[in-house]
């Protein structure tokens, strides 16, 4: 597997001529079978800055990538309880270009581990890359992101690409979200879960 410097290189050489699709940031409800949102632990250290980047701090990345999970995943209201475990790996914020002639794009790359409550296991046997870029609809091909988005800008929108990656891996792996009828529904105090995760950092 390629190294996070490596893959970003070659990342940044792919997308001085081309920019993936996006679709609708809040967009349908994928079927997730008994899903429902646990604990979202996103961590960002040591990190991989790709080259012609702006700089992000660690708090920066995490925090925007866990607030647009948060917001993708909130609505599912399942009787399970799942958790995400999320590494970012590296990151390119595009700084600006020449129109036309260089117009740098903006990714993301993180690994995610997802975890059922309910047996205390990990669903997942290796992390799951995703690789997240702005996508054709934020990135502005024509004179460059780094030109037409502040960092803020950019980074929001990796987050929530990345997002809806994610939801589309997961809708996937059907088998993991399947309903036990006998198993009752699983309380999760969003507010207070937090507040006890934030007193351990």
């Amino acid at each position: 597997m390629l190294s996070i410097a490596r893959r970003l290189s070659a990342l940044c050489l792919l997308m001085l001529v081309a920019a993936c699709a996006n679709t609708d940031p809040d967009g349908e409800l994928l079927p997730l079978g008994d899903f429902r949102l646990g604990h979202v632990v996103v961590r960002a250290i040591d990190v991989q800055q790709g080259p012609f980047s702006r700089d992000a701090t660690e708090d920066e990345l995490s925090e925007a990538l866990a607030a647009a999970v948060k917001r993708r995943f909130i609505r599912y209201d399942g009787n399970g309880l799942y958790h995400f475990g999320i590494s970012i790996g590296g990151y390119v914020l595009a700084q600006p270009g020449l129109p036309v002639v260089y117009t740098p794009k903006s990714v993301m790359i993180f690994d995610v581990n997802v975890y059922d409550n309910a047996t205390g296991q990990k669903l997942t046997e290796e992390p799951h890359r995703i690789t997240a870029f702005e996508g054709l609809e934020n990135s502005a091909p024509v004179i460059g992101s780094g030109i037409a988005r502040g960092k803020e800008e950019q980074l929001a929108n990796l987050s929530r690409e990345g997002a809806r990656l994610l939801q589309e891996w997961l809708a996937k792996n059907p088998k993991w979200f399947t309903p036990d009828p006998d198993a009752p529904r699983t309380e999760f105090n969003r507010a207070e879960q937090e507040a006890k995760l934030a007193k351990l950092k």
